[in-house]
């Protein structure tokens, strides 16, 4: 079992910046993707960026140049650094984790880029 616990959301203005911390528990062994998705009302989870075990990342094409996703072992977390904001990145980020072919998803956290 895998339990996630998001951290960092928050309301930002447009072109600021936020960064979201997801915890594990668990060993990472047996871990083939870690990433985030996000759901705007009214609208779809869709992925955000992920990273595979191996380090390749993959990016929404919304969000290329403007967010980097990482990992970091020792401490069992993926964050998601999240520059330029606009508007339209407002949604309920969920921290996701592919282990054995099972998915894990965290509680959510609450974007807001408004002025």
């Amino acid at each position: 079992q895998v339990q996630l616990v998001e951290s960092g959301g928050g309301l930002v203005q447009p072109g600021g910046s936020l960064r979201l911390s997801c915890a594990h528990s668990g060993s990472i062994f047996g871990i083939n993707y870690m990433g985030w998705y996000r759901q705007a009302p009214g609208k779809q989870r869709e992925l955000v960026a992920r990273i595979s075990n191996d380090d390749t990342t993959t990016y929404a094409d919304s969000v290329k140049g403007r967010f980097t996703i990482s990992r970091d072992n020792a401490l069992n977390t993926v964050n998601l650094q999240m520059n330029s904001l606009k508007p339209e990145d407002t949604a309920v980020y969920y921290c996701n984790v592919q282990k054995r072919s099972t998915d894990y998803w965290g509680q959510g956290t609450q974007v807001t880029v408004s002025s």
